[in-house]
């Protein structure tokens, strides 16, 4: 009995475009290593002995690793602290931010709304001009929001990309499920809260994501705005330890010599890295089915 092979996709593309693919492989292989291999090394280093790691680098025998640099970590108060905050301006700014995003982006996909292309203009551009630093902490100031919450949540929340992402995807879904609302007799609201946000689940996730990733990154506002230790995020007590290479005192106090706590600060890092980096991790493979309808939503409308 005879068997067809079947050509898989790669044969059956032209020479030209098998050239053109082989090329983007390789530039993406490349662009693999260079980032798996950093953080297989930090993965690593965080568990071997500080003095070994120093000397010989990294080592598979399993006698010189040592969890002291998370034990260390974990239980220091300050970490968890900071993590606790971290989390909550994530998940609060995260909320009103695509809330604020998806309210703006609805009415500016509608083609009968009047002043469209106004706002559409003051949108853009404060894309490319802003106020500055100084302003910008008056404004804070004046408006009493020094040292709260509300100073990270409020200023940013707005994205005028991301609202141009959402308007684009708003435009993409047919009119006709609109005017079926209407002679249902559904108004404004229950058609936007009941249907159209429920068929858009892949930008909201797409935004959310977007919006709590940027929110845990960030700690320039909150070095800027917030004094309270209590209420700093994880942020700036990393920023502390791999930046400023300043561990919290509790983490290195039991050190007799300087060349010993500067050993076990170097460990801190990458110990720290993992730990900030771990929900950030756990939360992209629940998201990554929604991005490519929601990251290509703005390739098919303008």
């Amino acid at each position: 009995m005879n068997t067809v092979k079947k050509k898989s996709e790669f044969a059956k593309q032209p020479t030209g475009d098998k050239i053109l693919l082989t090329v983007c492989y390789v530039i993406l292989g490349l662009f693999l290593v260079a980032i798996i291999l950093p953080v297989i090394y930090i993965i690593l280093a965080s568990f071997i002995d500080p003095i070994t790691l120093q000397n010989s680098g990294l080592t598979f025998d399993f006698s010189k690793w040592t969890l002291t640099a998370y034990e260390r970590v974990l239980g220091n108060k300050q970490i968890w602290v900071g993590f606790k905050n971290a989390l909550i301006y994530s998940i609060l700014f995260t909320i009103i931010s695509v809330s604020v995003t998806l309210l703006a982006a609805y009415p500016m996909s509608r083609t009968d709304f009047k002043g469209q292309g106004f706002f559409n203009t003051i949108f853009v551009i404060t894309m490319f001009f802003g106020g500055g630093l100084i302003p910008t902490y008056l404004l804070i100031s004046n408006l009493g929001m020094l040292d709260t919450i509300w100073a990270l949540l409020i200023p940013g929340a707005f994205s005028v990309w991301n609202m141009i992402i959402a308007r684009t995807y708003y435009m993409g879904i047919p009119r006709d499920m609109q005017e079926a609302a209407e002679i249902d007799g559904a108004t404004e609201m229950v058609y936007f809260f009941k249907i159209l946000l429920p068929v858009c689940t892949p930008i909201i996730a797409t935004i959310s994501m977007w919006q709590f990733v940027g929110m845990w990154n960030s700690y320039f506002d909150a070095m800027i705005y917030l004094n309270s230790a209590s209420k700093q995020p994880l942020q700036l007590v990393l920023r502390a330890i791999l930046i400023q290479s300043q561990p919290e005192p509790g983490m290195v106090s039991d050190m007799q010599s300087t060349a010993a706590r500067a050993q076990l600060a170097e460990l801190l890092k990458y110990a720290t890295i993992i730990i900030s980096s771990l929900p950030l991790m756990i939360m992209y493979p629940f998201f990554q089915k929604y991005f490519d309808n929601g990251i290509m939503a703005g390739a098919v409308k303008g």
